[in-house]
C-alpha cells in the first residue's frame, strides 16, 4: 500500500501525516479475454488476420475445444505456391510475436507445401491447395463450430 502527504491545519508547519492512499479503481479492459478459450480464440482470430493481410484464401478457424486436448483451435489457410506459403507462415509468425505469442513449433517450412505452426492453443496449418484437399482437414472436423473469419465468406464450399 502506498502513502501520501497530507497537511492539514493545526499540524505544524513542517510536519505532513502520512494517510494511506485509497486504492485505485480496477479499469474494466473490454480488450482482456476472460477465458483462455477467449484469449486462443483471439490468437486464432489475429492468425487468420495476417494470413488475410498476405492475400490467404479459404481461411477457417475450426473450433475443436473439448474434442482433442492438444488445441483449441485449428487455422486452415491456402497459400498459392510454396513461396506463398511459407511468406504466410512467416507473417502469422510475426504478426503473433508482436502480440507476445510466440509458437513452440514450425514443421514443414523447407517443402513448403504443408506448414504447422504450433501456438499451444492454436494450431495454424498453411497449405497449398493439392496438400489441403489430400489432408482435408475440412472434412475430418466437418462437425465442428466455425469462427467467422472477418473478409472471409461463411461457407467455402
Amino acid at each position: 500500500m502506498t502513502t501520501r502527504k497530507v497537511r492539514h491545519k493545526g499540524t505544524s508547519a513542517g510536519r505532513a501525516r502520512l494517510l494511506p492512499r485509497p486504492p485505485r479503481k480496477a479499469r474494466a479492459d473490454v480488450l482482456r479475454p476472460v477465458t483462455a478459450t477467449e484469449a486462443s480464440a483471439k490468437i486464432a482470430l489475429l492468425a487468420a488476420e495476417a494470413a488475410l493481410d498476405k492475400k490467404a484464401a479459404a481461411v477457417e478457424i475450426v473450433d475443436v475445444s473439448g474434442k482433442v486436448d492438444y488445441a483449441d483451435f485449428l487455422v486452415l489457410m491456402t497459400g498459392s505456391s510454396d513461396r506463398h506459403v511459407a511468406a504466410l507462415a512467416d507473417a502469422v509468425d510475426e504478426m503473433l510475436g508482436r502480440h507476445g505469442v510466440h509458437s513452440i513449433s514450425i514443421e514443414g517450412r523447407g517443402a513448403a507445401s504443408w506448414v504447422l505452426i504450433d501456438f499451444v492453443d492454436v494450431v495454424v496449418h498453411i497449405f497449398q491447395h493439392d496438400a489441403r484437399s489430400v489432408y482435408d482437414l475440412d472434412g475430418l472436423w466437418m462437425d465442428a463450430r466455425r469462427l467467422p473469419v472477418p473478409g472471409e465468406p461463411a461457407d467455402h464450399s
